[in-house]
């Protein structure tokens, strides 16, 4: 390795970032708005603003499907938050929540090639944050939620769904959950095995954790034994709240009861999204040439080094280990293929065919240690907005 290359390799290692490096790139936030038409003389000034934009405006008026043509609203992306769940920080609140939403945005920009905006709202109330974006409808042309506690964003999300015209995703559900696929899909392709054949162990069924399930059943998944902080998650246990109830009758089939020790013996995959610690020896409990998914940031449920002393493949949410599950390699390529295509909403076969899309960017170069591509792969968006795209209009949504 060069000088240059070492150099190059310490200074983007996220390690060794310090409290100075990080405040110093948020002075000011990360956004600002620029101009698509010119401003440099009289006349460009007249066309972009008065008197020449109201011919534009006049036209909208009489024909209101001309504003996807001549404004950026149905390009735009809503970044919508309260602040109740945003990383692993919890309830901070909307304006401690905004340089989170910022960084969406950049993402969204920089591999999705969208422009968006963050929302943030001082209420945790679903039916206003429905009211206000519904309020809001003609400036945007698709909402990204993001950072909304469990379980209201089940219900915010279903009612923004059925309120809104275009498309609405949760990103810490789906998001999550499709590159969870992608990532098991590679695993699988790696070790020749078959998701049909496998017993999936999720702890936390919060936000993500419900949407992996059901993702994984839209798969094929043999079964799934979900967990929250009482426990599997199973049909007839007390205390279970909707969300919960409907996800029980469909996992399970095992019918196990108890804590993660029996969840996980003989299991083939565990995929964490919880805070909660996972032991070695639980580990070790699991089926021959396991899979581990230890999604929790910062702290994974467990050491990648001490889960691969025991599972054939592992992976984490973090840069700084190999095999990194992030959901960058989903969403900014979901929105754009929904909004190519003019989708009214995200389908349950966009989001397969998104998880399809990620593994074929890596399919030639798949291992042990890449079973998804690079969260700065350039190709990724792309090949994720193209499969979407076609997958809305089959699913007929465009």
């Amino acid at each position: 390795m060069t000088a240059v290359n070492e150099a190059r390799t310490e200074n983007s290692d996220p390690t060794t970032l310090t409290d100075e490096e990080i405040f110093n790139a948020h002075l000011g936030g990360k956004l600002e708005v620029g101009a698509t038409a010119s401003l440099a003389d009289p006349k460009a000034l007249s066309i972009a603003y008065t008197p020449g934009v109201a011919r534009v405006s006049q036209a909208i008026a009489r024909d209101a499907s001309l504003a996807a043509k001549y404004t950026w609203a149905h390009r735009l992306v809503a970044v919508v938050s309260d602040g109740t769940a945003v990383l692993g920080l919890g309830d901070i609140g909307p304006s401690a929540s905004l340089p989170v939403m910022e960084g969406k945005s950049a993402l969204f920009k920089t591999f999705g090639g969208l422009d968006s905006i963050p929302l943030v709202l001082d209420t945790t109330d679903v039916d206003e944050i429905v009211e206000t974006l519904v309020r809001l409808r003609p400036s945007f042309g698709a909402v990204n939620l993001e950072d909304v506690s469990a379980p209201r964003c089940f219900e915010l999300e279903k009612k923004l769904i059925e309120a809104l015209d275009c498309p609405v995703m949760h990103d810490d559900q789906h998001g999550t959950a499709v590159v969870s696929l992608a990532a098991l899909n590679g695993a699988n392709t790696v070790l020749g095995k078959n998701i049909g054949d496998q017993r999936v162990v999720i702890s936390g069924a919060g936000a993500a954790g419900i949407a992996i399930a059901k993702i994984l059943l839209a798969a094929g998944a043999g079964d799934i034994t979900l967990l929250d902080s009482r426990g599997i998650v199973r049909a007839g246990r007390a205390g279970l709240n909707p969300v919960k109830e409907e996800i029980a009758a469909v996992t399970n089939k095992a019918n196990l009861d108890g804590g993660i020790d029996v969840a996980l013996r003989g299991a083939d995959v565990f995929i964490g999204v919880s805070s909660s610690r996972v032991s070695e020896d639980l580990i070790a409990s699991m089926a021959a040439g396991s899979i581990v998914f230890a999604l929790s940031n910062p702290d994974p449920e467990v050491h990648p080094e001490v889960a691969a002393r025991h599972a054939a493949i592992v992976a984490t949410g973090r840069s700084d280990f190999p095999n990194q599950i992030n959901n960058v390699l989903a969403f900014p390529g979901i929105f754009r293929g929904a909004l190519d295509a003019g989708a009214r909403r995200i389908t349950e076969g966009m989001k397969l065919a998104a998880a399809d899309a990620i593994l074929a960017v890596a399919k030639d170069d798949l291992g042990p240690d890449r079973i998804v591509p690079s969260a700065l792969d350039p190709r990724v968006g792309p090949e994720v907005a193209a499969a979407v795209a076609v997958a809305a209009k089959a699913d007929g949504v465009a």
